[in-house]
């Protein structure tokens, strides 16, 4: 499988060495400096684009790949506000887009859990629910898109109206730590005077999201339309 790569700092580099470990070949490498050879025919040539940039970016680096007939994996936060335009454009150019807060099997599984956590605890709605998480300080948004779909898959289950960075009546509260070279760790917390649950997962370096994200280009190849890494890894 040939990948072009958007986005080629700490994340892409770390994917394109799991990229070459899976016997796939990398085209072209796509960064701040030479963002023009998006049009290039390394890049055309390619079978699927694979983009960590930065949120301010990601819209247009993706819909851009997708025009130019280019399926592509983002694991870039941030954007989600034209995640909806995104959705469309991939079904009218018949291509696959994958897209995933966090392409890491332990935190996919984490997901899950925290899903099944949330249909049990809407029945005791005498504990207060909060999310913690950690990341280092080059993390451009907060809070981080893994903790946002944490919040949001809680959301659809309890009777609060909806997320803040800040303590608010009936609001789920997240707090968003950016500290030294941490990778990502995420808690989930069910708390009242008596006792409290937490479900945890914590990031132990960035292989985990990079392997993620290449065997998710490998699942795209010759599908059509939106998925995310639930259809990815079944779950």
């Amino acid at each position: 499988m040939k990948i072009a790569l958007i986005g080629y700092g700490k994340m892409g580099k770390t994917i394109e060495r799991f990229a070459i470990q899976r016997g796939h070949s990398v085209t072209v490498r796509i960064d701040k400096n030479n963002t023009d050879d998006i049009y290039s025919g390394e890049f055309l040539s390619s079978d699927i684009a694979i983009e960590f940039s930065v949120p301010e970016t990601a819209f247009i680096n993706v819909s851009t790949a997708l025009n130019l007939g280019v399926p592509v994996v983002c694991g870039t936060t941030g954007w989600l506000n034209k995640l909806k335009d995104v959705k469309q454009l991939c079904e009218k150019q018949k291509l696959a887009f994958i897209y995933s807060s966090n392409f890491s099997l332990g935190v996919n599984i984490f997901f899950y859990i925290n899903r099944k956590l949330a249909e049990v605890m809407k029945n005791y709605p005498e504990y207060g629910i909060s999310i913690e998480e950690i990341h280092h300080i080059h993390k451009k948004d907060a809070p981080s898109g893994t903790a946002v779909t944490l919040a949001e898959d809680i959301l659809n289950q309890v009777n609060l109206e909806r997320w803040s960075l800040v303590k608010e009546e009936n609001s789920l509260h997240i707090s968003a730590v950016r500290e030294g070279e941490i990778p990502g760790t995420h808690s989930v917390i069910y708390e009242n005077g008596i006792d409290s649950i937490k479900i945890r997962h914590e990031a132990k370096s960035r292989d985990g999201f990079a392997l993620g994200a290449v065997i998710a280009a490998e699942f795209a190849q010759g599908k059509q339309g939106f998925y995310t890494m639930k259809e990815v890894l079944g779950l």
